[in-house]
């Protein structure tokens, strides 16, 4: 039975995972209202060859139905990456269920793929292989000199396969963003998780700041993250917050260059003392996030936190981000595996994962045109209490106002 506050169960709507046992379909699959335990509606199967078969699960008994079992319904595929299986796998997983749920009569299928696959191979070796907000010099074209524009196959593959309609969160790439759109004739969906981020900014002590914003400062490391901060400074409506924007220049693989930028809305002066937040779509290495913590240091703010949507980061990504000039970090789990203490290692005394499971289902509900409950959450915290942050207090009804979203 639906509770008050439960969502609706979804109708004539099926929410898998590319695996069975992936806890974050599962999360959104409960978001969603959905009762059935997604290992009862599809079964993974595996041939002896190692081929993947899917097969949507059927009454067996049933035989007036064969083939449009799926018949006018919809089924949402979730797919998030995980150590355990390559995204390559994962993605042929996808294209499979795709074609199975349509040769059984589903009328729509949607990927819901937080993290977009393949979305850092998103140009080719000649200009008319990927749209970029730059000029293609021939050092840009040479990069790719010989490799696919494989951004652009996974979405006609996908296509091809039968998925009718893509989410994913903070997708930073023009060319892959064009390329989806127009394949999926506009049913490309890159939810932006603005709101995510400033519940938490407001609503936790991660950072402190006066009432108009006194205090504190958000800040673009380079050109790609300037229209994202630039509109979560407006979204924030902190008429006293601070922006600024750095510039980065490559000397190596490893090395950058930091300095303001020239149209930078603010002076370090005019931030000294103040909380800094910086903010970025992914991190890899490490290397350039703890150069601009460490230049940033330099004009002696208060706090850095690094606020990263995708957290790909590896060992030695781990390692450098443990350097002091970097006080805290707050990403999403659109790669589950940061949840893993293991994987957060030294990182776990700073770090802080947003769950976006609540989130991705409400706007997936607004997708379909299913009813979407004000007081449902939007996401959920995972803290280690290793964080210093971390609150050892037991709440009535377990109302804890700093670690979680108001809807």
């Amino acid at each position: 039975m639906t509770g008050a506050n439960q969502p609706i169960p979804p109708a004539d709507i099926l929410v898998v995972g590319n695996s069975s046992d992936d806890p974050f379909a599962i999360d959104v699959a409960f978001a969603m209202g959905q009762t059935e335990d997604v290992a009862d509606l599809i079964s993974m199967k595996t041939f002896a060859n190692s081929e993947f078969c899917p097969r949507f699960i059927s009454d067996e008994q049933d035989f007036t139905r064969i083939g449009s079992g799926l018949a006018g319904k919809t089924v949402v595929i979730v797919s998030t990456s995980s150590r355990v299986v390559s995204r390559q796998t994962l993605a042929m997983r996808t294209l499979l269920i795709a074609r199975a749920a349509k040769e059984n009569g589903a009328s729509r299928v949607i990927l819901v793929e937080p993290d977009l696959y393949y979305s850092a191979q998103d140009r080719g070796p000649r200009k008319e292989l990927g749209d970029t907000l730059f000029e293609r010099d021939v050092r840009d074209l040479k990069k790719f000199d010989g490799q696919p524009f494989t951004a652009k196959l996974y979405a006609e593959l996908l296509k091809l396969a039968g998925v009718d309609c893509v989410l994913t969160v903070h997708n930073h790439s023009h060319a892959v963003q064009t390329r989806f759109r127009e394949v999926f004739a506009g049913q490309f969906h890159n939810l932006m998780p603005y709101d995510i981020y400033i519940d938490y900014l407001r609503n936790s002590n991660l950072v402190k700041y006066g009432p108009d914003g006194e205090g504190l400062a958000l800040c673009a490391p380079d050109q790609g993250a300037r229209a994202f901060v630039a509109e979560m400074h407006r979204q924030l409506a902190l008429p006293k917050a601070r922006f600024i924007q750095l510039d980065k220049e490559r000397s190596g693989e490893r090395q950058v260059e930091i300095t303001l930028h020239e149209d930078s809305e603010s002076t370090f002066e005019e931030i000294r003392g103040h909380d800094i937040v910086l903010m970025d779509d992914m991190v890899r290495t490490g290397s350039t996030v703890v150069n601009t913590c460490q230049f940033l240091k330099r004009i002696q703010p208060g706090r850095i936190v690094f606020v990263v949507t995708h957290f790909y980061a590896s060992e030695e990504g781990r390692e450098k981000m443990a350097n002091s000039a970097l006080d805290e970090i707050l990403t999403l789990n659109t790669l589950p595996t940061i949840l893993n203490r293991d994987e957060q290692g030294r990182l776990r005394r700073k770090m802080v994962v947003l769950k976006i499971e609540s989130w991705l289902a409400r706007r997936l509900r607004e997708i379909v045109g299913l009813p979407v409950a004000d007081s449902s959450t939007l996401y959920q915290i995972d803290m280690s209490s290793k964080n210093p942050r971390f609150i050892r207090k037991i709440w009535a009804n377990d109302q804890l106002p700093a670690l979680h979203g108001k809807r």
